[in-house]
């Protein structure tokens, strides 16, 4: 029997995004959440970037300057002047205005008008009566084309009413960022201006030019694999759509196709890679980064594919969305805070506590990417490797009694996570050196289950104080892309050694299951025990469980060492070089409000007249390589 070729290492090379914390791309996001423990200039630098995306400075020549003089501003003055401004704008915070007053939400209040001891009377335009007309309305013709109406029973009406929102905190982007001013973003829904953002931030990232990886691959050996839970629900999405009947206006052509839980891959594919390879949208609730991960890491590992955008945008800031979940129970609400507190006022800045005297969770938009390549085409071309995805595990809780329920599915898959690293790392990396990303939703059922799951796991692998962190704390729970804010703050522990605490918390709550782990609540300094290994946990409703194991880039560079061998990875170092300095080049224009946002509409369109076709391969103009139709039969043994 033939051993199995080795599998190709998903390795990340890229990563960008924006949430709550700002941008995702050079760990600035990640910056935020761990501010206080930075070296001044990292910390400065980062603070400028903010100040710059939410408008409260601006950039003259490559230089920042003041809003109201154009004199030029020093990143100490920055900080001194700014720098409060910035913190108070941006993680979870009160729901601003610019997405609803949620002291006096619009609604429509269902009402009866009864006529007394008189007929009820009244005028309006003909073109404004009902169709068709009640029988029991009588008609008068007016000029102008008006008409009286005279009613002799009741008349059923909604009036416009406005009522206080009980959840009044969200994870936002920084106060006065508008992501679609980045390109031209007209009609698209909130959560595809984040799609097209962030993907954006993260092919960016990566320092080498999309047509350069396009010339090192096949057209069809790209993949993009991307989601979101909640569709696109406002205006310009299904929100308009499903709305437009009751409130008397017209569907648009646009609010049915752009509403679709598939567009965040698919305007990825179409307006900024032109990529005609695999494209996945796969949703597994909360869960769905990981579940998109998966398919990207097995295609990758199996050589079916070998670039990768993987990546969730979810914009569910809206009074329908919060009001679905605060029904169930699920978010936390001001009054159950105020009780939590014993206080008279609810801090909205610490509304998501996990592990902690919580009430619920906190809801959040966000947009997150990665981009993947496989470990020889990374190497070929110097990409820079930030980690490798080794194994996503899921799997589902069984029979349910409830559908938002946890069960068992979180159990095998984090037991399964744990050993398949232990195979790759050892076991005294897995006991000293690894941590855990958790689901951390900041519930009081979560607090328990979740931390159960890892005090068993820690208890059959012999780990004590295994550090566990939730960046739910900082930027809330943005539904799809929530794992990826767990990957992407792993990279920045990477590369920092800091784990940001969990600081919304005073202590742990005494039902967390925390004899074996280590859940602080400060930011935990690991610069010099550096992790090997960190898992992300994700739990969605419906039993959509799923937990990767993500490496370290350090372990990975001796891994590929040993797969290459000393010379091969000193060309590719050598590479590597031009990579840093340009990903380098593209952060430094970001931080100026430069975000070189790619959005290709209308562009670069395929003449489908000048596709090349015969029996071995498919050419396309555009490409430089074939697509190979050269296949073997994978089942020969059963001919």
């Amino acid at each position: 029997m033939a051993h199995p070729s080795p599998s190709r290492l998903p390795v990340i090379v890229g990563f960008g995004g924006f949430n709550a914390a700002g941008r995702a791309s050079a760990h600035h996001a990640y910056r935020r959440m761990v501010i206080e423990s930075l070296p001044a200039n990292d910390r400065q630098e980062t603070l400028a970037g903010l100040a710059v995306m939410m408008g409260l400075i601006g950039v003259a020549e490559g230089q920042y300057i003041r809003l109201d003089n154009d004199q030029p501003l020093t990143l100490d003055q920055i900080e001194a002047e700014f720098g409060p401004a910035v913190l108070d704008g941006t993680l979870i915070r009160r729901i601003e205005k610019t997405f609803f007053d949620v002291d006096a939400v619009h609604w429509q209040k269902s009402s009866l008008l009864n006529a007394a001891t008189q007929p009820l009377v009244v005028e309006m335009s003909r073109r404004d009566l009902p169709e068709p007309i009640p029988a029991q309305w009588d008609i008068e013709e007016l000029e102008a084309g008006r008409v009286r109406v005279t009613l002799a029973d009741s008349l059923a009406v909604k009036l416009d009413s406005y009522r206080d929102m009980p959840v009044k905190s969200a994870g936002q982007l920084p106060r006065g960022f508008d992501p679609g001013a980045l390109y031209n973003s007209h009609f698209h829904p909130r959560a595809l201006q984040l799609a097209v953002i962030g993907a954006s931030d993260a092919v960016r990232s990566v320092g080498v030019e999309w047509s350069e990886i396009m010339e090192a691959v096949k057209p069809d050996e790209v993949g993009v694999y991307a989601s979101n839970v909640m569709s696109q629900m406002d205006e310009n999405g299904f929100g308009g759509l499903l709305q437009s009947r009751l409130k008397g206006g017209r569907v648009s052509t646009k609010q049915c196709p752009l509403g679709l839980s598939s567009m965040p891959a698919d305007f990825v594919n179409a307006y900024i890679l032109g990529s005609v390879g695999h494209t996945g949208a796969i949703a597994g609730a909360c869960a769905s980064f990981l579940y998109n991960l998966r398919a990207a890491v097995e295609d990758i590992s199996s050589g079916k594919c070998r670039v990768a955008i993987v990546g969730n945008a979810e914009a569910p800031i809206t009074p329908e969305i919060i009001d679905g979940y605060a029904t169930m129970g699920a978010l936390a609400s001001e009054d159950k805070l105020k009780k939590l507190d014993d206080s008279d006022t609810a801090d909205p800045r610490r509304t998501s506590r996990p592990f902690g005297e919580n009430c619920g969770f906190t809801i959040a938009e966000a947009s997150q990417y990665i981009v993947l390549m496989d470990d020889a085409l990374a190497l070929e071309l110097g990409a820079d490797i930030h980690g490798a995805v080794s194994d996503v595990f899921i799997n589902a809780d069984g029979f349910k009694k409830s559908i938002s329920a946890p069960g068992p599915g979180n159990y095998i898959t984090m037991a399964k996570a744990v050993a398949a690293a232990r195979a790759i790392v050892g076991d005294e990396a897995i006991r000293q050196r690894s941590m855990v990303q958790a689901h951390g939703s900041s519930t009081p059922q979560n607090r328990v289950t979740e931390s159960q799951i890892f005090d068993q796991v820690a208890k059959v692998f012999d780990i004590e104080n295994w550090p566990v962190s939730a960046v739910k704390a900082y930027v809330g729970h943005s539904l799809s892309p929530a794992s990826g804010e767990q990957l992407i703050t792993s990279l920045g522990i990477f590369k920092y050694g800091i784990v940001p605490g969990i600081k919304t918390i005073d202590k742990v709550a005494d039902d967390v299951f925390a004899e074996r782990l280590q859940l602080p609540v400060r930011d935990m300094d690991r610069r010099e025990t550096p992790f090997d290994v960190i898992f992300l946990n994700s739990k969605g409703f419906g039993g959509n469980n799923a937990t990767a194991g993500v490496i370290a880039p350090q372990v990975v560079e001796k891994m590929l060492s040993r797969r290459y061998g000393a010379e091969r990875i000193s060309e590719y170092v050598q590479r590597r070089e031009k990579t840093r300095a340009t990903a380098a080049a593209y952060d430094a224009a970001a931080l100026k409000g430069h975000f070189q946002t790619i959005y290709h509409f209308g562009e670069g369109l395929i003449d489908e007249s000048q596709i090349g076709m015969d029996s071995t391969s498919v050419t396309l103009p555009g490409f430089a390589q074939p697509i190979d139709l050269r296949f073997t039969n994978r089942f020969d043994d059963m001919v």
